[in-house]
């Protein structure tokens, strides 16, 4: 029996030390842990996989001593805080995909360079800078600060207007849409289909189908053909690993009022209510309530390049999605109290020279219209994650230097004039001849990336994203 208590008082204070180390831990935790959730998206060829992996690389080499990040190391420095290294933390049991920046890295660095696939669906990645207390605070020990890293694509982010929307609404603004240029050059066949329709006859599967499917026929060649990218529901373009499933198959239907039960409209617009409470319960709600810092990528120069009407289906779409991120659009759909900086940024800063470089960041600004309520939360800037050109002069005038793909010499290129706001409809300017630099080849670099990787500004952009954390 003595045997049996003592056995007991051991187990009783092997299980107190256990409760005394996990408070402990808890504690140590909550005095030097502070995480970041840094969400990661774009529109259409943003190049945001590419960012990523820049970013985890840059910070990589910037915690083995090497200067990669100049704008964030004098930070540091100015703040009396010394980075004593960032690891990357091991992929551990979570549910996501994995951004696996090694393997992105060996795309770039491959015998044959070339840009790594896009994402389609939700992956992410954790980082850890350790940085050391100065003063009495040192005696707390080093402090950690965690970037957790969401990628998702843009074109998800599309749907978040959809949320304050039914299926009438909705359909009323998308018909409307379809019959302004350019979408109306490939929007007829659809039109023609749904004028043919009787919205309040039975519903018939077949008919769903055939009308979802040349519906998204539009869609896709409105992205191919023009580069539109305000294009919705934005899971249509890129469903993800789940694929297509029924609640997908709708399109947009005129008509409103009472939809009878069992008629054609009424199948829609349940589809639609569907898809929509799935995107809330599956992706903005678990997701978007956690998100600490925003960044969002926009291929500008692409959309400028392909004229005024992508142009300003570009302007219209990054416009609403910083509208959705005002305070007040935030509380009223997704109540995001943790959300306190979002980066737009207009990405391939290297494909123009030195010289045009602001006023494409002057351009930019003047796209996105809406802000924040605190100016403080929001930042505009154009960045380049992976410079694959050089500053030079050709003929006496500024150009870039870069190698397209499939080729081994280095090219001249004048991407010519970059207006410093949005020119107006009329404008001399929208009917100049549109020069498009070719798809550049990555710069040579160090497959592990050791070193990091070149860009253009990378280094203000964290120094402004995570300012108040370090």
């Amino acid at each position: 029996m003595a045997s049996g208590l003592f056995r007991m008082g051991e187990d009783l204070g092997s299980g107190m030390l256990r409760l005394v180390s996990d408070i402990t831990g808890e504690a140590e935790k909550l005095l030097n842990e502070t995480t970041l959730r840094v969400a990661i998206t774009g529109l259409s060829r943003s190049g945001k996989t590419v960012f990523i992996t820049s970013l985890i690389a840059n910070l990589l080499a910037m915690g083995r001593g090497r200067q990669t990040l100049p704008t964030l190391s004098a930070q540091l420095a100015a703040s009396g805080t010394v980075l004593r290294g960032v690891r990357l933390e091991p992929a551990g049991t979570q549910a996501l995909d994995w951004f696996d920046a090694a393997d992105k890295l060996r795309d770039l660095a491959g015998a044959t360079p070339h840009w790594p696939p896009r994402t389609s669906d939700l992956a992410s990645a954790s980082l850890t800078l350790v940085l050391e207390r100065t003063g009495p605070a040192r005696i707390l020990g080093p402090r950690r600060v965690r970037l957790e890293l969401l990628d998702y694509p843009g074109e998800w982010l599309l749907d978040l207007p959809l949320l304050d929307q039914d299926f009438y609404q909705w359909s009323a603004e998308t018909i409307a849409l379809l019959r302004t240029q350019p979408r109306a050059e490939v929007a007829g066949e659809f039109l023609d289909f749904i004028a043919t329709l009787n919205p309040l006859a039975a519903a018939d599967e077949a008919v769903a189908r055939r009308g979802h499917r040349l519906y998204l026929s539009v869609l896709e060649q409105a992205r191919d053909r023009f580069g539109l990218r305000w294009l919705q529901p934005g899971r249509f373009l890129r469903p993800g690993p789940r694929g297509e499933s029924p609640m997908m198959w709708f399109f947009p239907l005129p008509g409103d009022g009472a939809s009878p039960t069992g008629s054609l409209r009424d199948l829609l617009a349940r589809r639609f209510s569907a898809y929509r409470d799935d995107m809330r319960q599956n992706f903005f709600d678990p997701w978007f309530a956690r998100f600490d810092r925003q960044v969002v990528l926009v291929d500008v120069l692409g959309a400028l390049w392909a004229g005024q009407g992508a142009f300003e289906d570009t302007r219209h779409a990054i416009a609403q999605i910083a509208a959705a991120y005002d305070a007040r659009s935030r509380s009223r759909w997704l109540g995001l109290s943790t959300l306190k900086r979002v980066g737009f940024v207009a990405s391939k800063a290297d494909h123009v020279p030195a010289a045009q470089r602001p006023a494409l960041e002057s351009l930019f600004a003047s796209m996105l219209g809406t802000q924040l309520e605190d100016g403080r939360a929001t930042s505009h800037r154009a960045v380049a994650a992976l410079r694959c050109t050089e500053d030079g002069m050709h003929e006496g005038h500024p150009v870039v230097l870069g190698v397209p793909l499939g080729e081994e010499r280095r090219r001249p290129f004048r991407p010519g004039h970059i207006p410093a706001a949005v020119p107006p409809a009329g404008d001399p300017f929208w009917s100049r001849p549109f020069f498009e630099l070719p798809a550049l080849r990555p710069p040579l670099i160090d497959p592990d990336g050791r070193e990091g990787l070149p860009h253009l500004g990378l280094d203000a952009l964290l120094s402004w994203l995570l300012e108040d954390a370090l």
